[in-house]
């Protein structure tokens, strides 16, 4: 037996994140795609029956007999994603969060995340992080995959909905994807929002020349290579939720939906691409929300599984990233075809950005190293 028992991880801040990279959004597009291709090839896990579960979810009653206990608020969450990733990541980890909407008027995120890294052989930390940029920029990066293999490369113009956090690592992977995109056009619900956006695209894209603010979801569809929605708000009726209709939409358009959307019957067609970010994610959650899903997860891929289920789609027309990127189906075929992606968010693509952001600081030595013990007192 070894008598090296000490362990030692490393805390990191997020400052010390950004030191480390966090915010390096060409390297994680590069690194999404390298975990897409390991969730191809299945070297993953996540928790769940099937293992592509999004977590567990602590939810509060309407009505309690405890006057501490929280009341179920907007975006009210206390959440733990678990995840092991293979390939040449081998660590396993979990992201934690609480989220509660009122946090905005204390001047906080609404969402505060930790993560916590750990060796996959012993299960010993390796760090503790902040993770509000991990999370928003591993999220941003996805609609980030999708536009390298499903947008036209010659894409010009995005039409963004909601230019908060989500809008703008959103936007920060399309640049990294595209290149060429010049205009964008966004509709958001207060001018502060709008004006911290305008003053971010300007300092970090200065390529992006034509800056337009529009007044109505139907403007921010037209036209527009690249589309996004990234609006928050209730979930519960989907009428209230975001609309897309075929008829704005721009042929050879590709629509990247991380947020609440419905589409109109058109855009349900056939001759319409539709991708999940990854299927075993839907299925988790469609065994674990009452129905009709769409109603409690607000994303457009739940409204497709429901329309499975109620017989209005078949299995088939469902296309997966993970295939996509895997090189087992192909992505855009020609210029015409109008392609959604739906992002959903999973716990593999946190340790996957987690583990690379943790590499850099070790190797430059950013961090604060924290003793767990030098030799365990129960063993």
């Amino acid at each position: 037996m070894s008598d090296n028992t000490k362990i030692d991880f490393i805390y990191l801040s997020e400052q010390d994140m950004i030191k480390a990279g966090v915010t390096d959004m060409p390297k994680c597009v590069d690194t999404m795609e390298e975990m897409f291709v390991l969730l191809h090839q299945g070297d993953y896990r996540m928790a769940g029956p099937n293992s592509d579960s999004h977590g567990a979810m602590i939810t509060f009653p309407e009505e309690s007999p405890f006057p501490t206990m929280p009341k179920p608020t907007a975006d009210r969450r206390l959440m733990a994603m678990p995840a092991y990733l293979g390939g040449d990541f081998q660590t396993c980890g979990v992201k934690w969060y609480g989220s509660n909407i009122a946090n905005r008027e204390k001047g906080l995120p609404r969402s505060i995340l930790m993560m916590i890294l750990n060796d996959i052989d012993t299960g010993a930390p390796l760090a503790y992080m902040s993770a509000n940029l991990l999370s928003a920029y591993r999220t941003g990066a996805i609609p980030g995959v999708g536009a390298r293999h499903l947008a036209r490369k010659d894409s010009k113009v995005i039409g963004l909905l909601g230019p908060g956090v989500m809008g703008k690592t959103s936007v920060a992977a399309f640049m990294a994807a595209c290149p060429d995109i010049d205009t964008i056009k966004i509709k958001g619900r207060g001018q502060k929002s709008l004006d911290d956006f305008i003053a971010w695209t300007k300092e970090t894209f200065p390529q992006i020349t034509n800056i337009q603010i529009v007044d109505s979801i139907e403007a921010v569809v037209r036209d527009s290579d690249i589309v996004t929605y990234c609006n928050s708000g209730e979930t519960g009726d989907p009428s209230t939720y975001p609309m897309v209709k075929r008829e704005w939409v721009k042929a050879g358009a590709y629509l990247a939906m991380p947020a609440s959307c419905s589409l109109d019957d058109e855009m349900s067609k056939d001759d319409v691409r539709k991708v999940l970010d990854s299927s075993g994610l839907y299925e988790a959650w469609y065994e674990e929300v009452p129905k009709p899903a769409h109603n409690h997860i607000p994303l457009v891929g739940m409204r497709f599984m429901d329309m499975i289920e109620e017989g209005s789609m078949s299995k088939d027309k469902l296309e997966d990233l993970t295939e996509i990127v895997g090189g087992a189906t192909p992505g855009r075929q020609n210029d015409e075809e109008i392609i959604v992606l739906s992002v959903g968010g999973m716990p593999v693509e946190d340790v996957a950005w987690a583990t690379k952001i943790y590499r850099n600081a070790l190797e430059k030595d950013i961090g604060v190293k924290l003793n767990l013990w030098d030799t365990p007192v129960l063993r």
